[in-house]
Protein backbone atom coordinates (compact mmCIF):
# COMPACT_ATOMS: atom_id res chain seq x y z
CA UNK A 1 0.00 0.00 0.00
CA UNK A 2 1.41 3.42 -1.02
CA UNK A 3 1.86 6.15 1.51
CA UNK A 4 -0.02 9.40 0.98
CA UNK A 5 1.88 12.71 0.91
CA UNK A 6 1.35 15.09 3.78
CA UNK A 7 0.28 18.69 2.95
CA UNK A 8 3.87 20.03 3.17
CA UNK A 9 5.15 17.35 0.72
CA UNK A 10 2.20 17.98 -1.62
CA UNK A 11 3.00 21.72 -1.75
CA UNK A 12 6.66 20.97 -2.44
CA UNK A 13 5.72 18.50 -5.20
CA UNK A 14 3.45 21.10 -6.87
CA UNK A 15 6.35 23.62 -6.92
CA UNK A 16 8.67 21.06 -8.56
CA UNK A 17 6.02 19.98 -11.09
CA UNK A 18 5.43 23.64 -12.07
CA UNK A 19 9.10 24.03 -13.11
CA UNK A 20 9.11 21.03 -15.42
CA UNK A 21 8.54 21.59 -19.14
CA UNK A 22 6.71 18.86 -21.00
CA UNK A 23 8.65 16.95 -23.65
CA UNK A 24 7.57 18.01 -27.09
CA UNK A 25 7.14 15.07 -29.37
CA UNK A 26 9.13 15.59 -32.51
CA UNK A 27 7.95 14.05 -35.74
CA UNK A 28 9.85 10.97 -36.78
CA UNK A 29 12.54 11.65 -39.40
CA UNK A 30 11.35 10.81 -42.89
CA UNK A 31 12.50 7.51 -44.28
CA UNK A 32 15.32 7.81 -46.81
CA UNK A 33 14.14 7.83 -50.36
CA UNK A 34 16.22 6.34 -53.13
CA UNK A 35 17.69 9.07 -55.32
CA UNK A 36 16.08 9.37 -58.72
CA UNK A 37 17.97 7.75 -61.52
CA UNK A 38 19.47 10.26 -63.87
CA UNK A 39 19.77 9.42 -67.50
CA UNK A 40 22.69 10.89 -69.39
CA UNK A 41 21.70 13.47 -71.98
CA UNK A 42 21.47 12.29 -75.53
CA UNK A 43 24.55 13.03 -77.56
CA UNK A 44 24.07 15.85 -80.00
CA UNK A 45 26.30 16.38 -82.99
CA UNK A 46 28.90 19.06 -82.38
CA UNK A 47 28.99 22.07 -84.55
CA UNK A 48 32.17 23.87 -85.46
CA UNK A 49 31.27 26.74 -83.14
CA UNK A 50 30.64 24.52 -80.11
CA UNK A 51 32.96 25.23 -77.19
CA UNK A 52 35.71 22.72 -76.48
CA UNK A 53 34.96 20.02 -73.94
CA UNK A 54 36.19 20.48 -70.40
CA UNK A 55 39.53 18.80 -69.69
CA UNK A 56 39.24 15.20 -68.62
CA UNK A 57 38.86 14.66 -64.89
CA UNK A 58 42.02 13.69 -63.04
CA UNK A 59 42.43 9.95 -62.90
CA UNK A 60 42.11 8.40 -59.51
CA UNK A 61 45.00 6.33 -58.25
CA UNK A 62 44.46 2.58 -58.54
CA UNK A 63 42.87 0.99 -55.50
CA UNK A 64 45.40 -0.10 -52.91
CA UNK A 65 46.09 -3.78 -53.23
CA UNK A 66 46.90 -5.97 -50.26
CA UNK A 67 48.76 -9.23 -50.60
CA UNK A 68 48.40 -10.57 -47.09
CA UNK A 69 45.07 -12.17 -48.00
CA UNK A 70 46.18 -13.22 -51.48
CA UNK A 71 45.75 -16.92 -51.83
CA UNK A 72 48.43 -19.22 -53.03
CA UNK A 73 48.18 -22.91 -53.61
CA UNK A 74 48.19 -24.64 -50.21
CA UNK A 75 51.30 -26.53 -51.28
CA UNK A 76 53.12 -23.23 -51.91
CA UNK A 77 52.11 -21.76 -48.56
CA UNK A 78 53.27 -24.87 -46.68
CA UNK A 79 56.60 -24.90 -48.49
CA UNK A 80 57.12 -21.18 -47.78
CA UNK A 81 56.31 -21.59 -44.07
CA UNK A 82 58.72 -24.53 -43.78
CA UNK A 83 61.51 -22.70 -45.64
CA UNK A 84 61.57 -25.24 -48.47
CA UNK A 85 61.23 -22.62 -51.22
CA UNK A 86 64.53 -21.16 -52.25
CA UNK A 87 64.35 -17.54 -53.48
CA UNK A 88 65.78 -17.04 -56.97
CA UNK A 89 66.83 -13.47 -56.17
CA UNK A 90 67.57 -11.50 -53.01
CA UNK A 91 67.67 -7.77 -52.40
CA UNK A 92 68.86 -6.07 -49.20
CA UNK A 93 67.38 -2.63 -48.47
CA UNK A 94 69.34 -1.96 -45.24
CA UNK A 95 71.00 1.45 -45.11
CA UNK A 96 68.91 3.01 -47.87
CA UNK A 97 66.65 6.03 -47.59
CA UNK A 98 62.95 5.43 -48.19
CA UNK A 99 63.13 6.89 -51.71
CA UNK A 100 66.21 4.93 -52.77
CA UNK A 101 64.84 1.72 -51.21
CA UNK A 102 61.61 2.05 -53.20
CA UNK A 103 63.50 2.67 -56.45
CA UNK A 104 65.83 -0.27 -55.74
CA UNK A 105 62.84 -2.52 -55.01
CA UNK A 106 61.13 -1.63 -58.31
CA UNK A 107 64.39 -2.22 -60.18
CA UNK A 108 64.88 -5.62 -58.51
CA UNK A 109 61.32 -6.72 -59.33
CA UNK A 110 61.88 -5.74 -62.95
CA UNK A 111 65.12 -7.77 -63.08
CA UNK A 112 63.45 -10.74 -61.41
CA UNK A 113 60.61 -10.68 -63.93
CA UNK A 114 63.08 -10.50 -66.84
CA UNK A 115 64.89 -13.57 -65.46
CA UNK A 116 61.62 -15.44 -64.94
CA UNK A 117 62.06 -15.63 -61.16
CA UNK A 118 59.05 -16.61 -59.06
CA UNK A 119 60.30 -15.76 -55.54
CA UNK A 120 62.15 -12.56 -54.63
CA UNK A 121 63.48 -12.29 -51.07
CA UNK A 122 63.39 -8.69 -49.80
CA UNK A 123 65.48 -8.09 -46.67
CA UNK A 124 64.25 -4.88 -45.07
CA UNK A 125 64.84 -5.22 -41.35
CA UNK A 126 62.51 -5.99 -38.50
CA UNK A 127 59.33 -4.02 -38.09
CA UNK A 128 59.11 -2.29 -34.74
CA UNK A 129 55.73 -3.08 -33.14
CA UNK A 130 53.28 -0.38 -34.17
CA UNK A 131 55.63 1.26 -36.68
CA UNK A 132 53.11 0.81 -39.48
CA UNK A 133 50.55 2.82 -37.49
CA UNK A 134 52.74 5.77 -36.51
CA UNK A 135 52.44 8.95 -38.57
CA UNK A 136 55.71 10.57 -39.56
CA UNK A 137 56.05 14.10 -38.27
CA UNK A 138 58.21 16.69 -39.97
CA UNK A 139 61.64 16.69 -38.38
CA UNK A 140 61.16 13.41 -36.53
CA UNK A 141 63.81 10.78 -37.13
CA UNK A 142 62.74 7.87 -39.28
CA UNK A 143 61.28 5.17 -37.02
CA UNK A 144 62.92 1.76 -36.97
CA UNK A 145 61.26 -0.55 -39.46
CA UNK A 146 60.08 2.26 -41.76
CA UNK A 147 61.24 0.45 -44.91
CA UNK A 148 59.58 -2.80 -43.82
CA UNK A 149 56.36 -0.93 -42.94
CA UNK A 150 56.33 0.77 -46.36
CA UNK A 151 56.76 -2.41 -48.44
CA UNK A 152 53.04 -3.17 -48.94
CA UNK A 153 52.36 0.42 -50.03
CA UNK A 154 55.30 0.44 -52.42
CA UNK A 155 54.27 -2.85 -53.97
CA UNK A 156 50.69 -1.66 -54.47
CA UNK A 157 51.85 1.36 -56.51
CA UNK A 158 54.72 -0.41 -58.25
CA UNK A 159 54.68 -0.51 -62.03
CA UNK A 160 54.80 -4.30 -61.58
CA UNK A 161 51.83 -4.50 -59.14
CA UNK A 162 49.82 -6.62 -61.58
CA UNK A 163 52.67 -9.16 -61.74
CA UNK A 164 52.90 -9.61 -57.94
CA UNK A 165 50.84 -12.54 -56.66
CA UNK A 166 51.48 -12.51 -52.91
CA UNK A 167 53.61 -11.16 -50.10
CA UNK A 168 54.59 -13.61 -47.35
CA UNK A 169 56.85 -13.44 -44.28
CA UNK A 170 60.19 -15.12 -44.79
CA UNK A 171 61.25 -18.30 -43.05
CA UNK A 172 63.75 -17.90 -40.22
CA UNK A 173 66.49 -19.36 -42.41
CA UNK A 174 65.93 -16.51 -44.91
CA UNK A 175 65.75 -13.65 -42.41
CA UNK A 176 62.54 -14.28 -40.46
CA UNK A 177 60.73 -11.13 -39.40
CA UNK A 178 63.27 -8.91 -41.14
CA UNK A 179 62.51 -10.25 -44.62
CA UNK A 180 59.56 -11.05 -46.88
CA UNK A 181 59.00 -13.18 -49.94
CA UNK A 182 57.52 -11.38 -52.93
CA UNK A 183 55.84 -14.04 -55.05
CA UNK A 184 55.76 -13.10 -58.73
CA UNK A 185 53.35 -14.30 -61.37
CA UNK A 186 54.67 -16.98 -63.66
CA UNK A 187 55.40 -15.55 -67.13
CA UNK A 188 52.89 -16.66 -69.72
CA UNK A 189 54.16 -18.91 -72.43
CA UNK A 190 53.22 -17.49 -75.81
Amino acid sequence: MARRLDPHETALWKKVAATVEPIVKRPAPPEPVAPPTVRPPKATPRSASAPAAAPAAARLPPPRRTWSGATLDGHWDRRLRKGLVRPEMTIDLHGHSLASAQALLDEAIGRALMRGARVLLVVAGRLRPGADRLPLMHGDPRPRGAIRASLPDWLSVSPYADRIVALRPAHISHGGGGAVYVILRRPREE
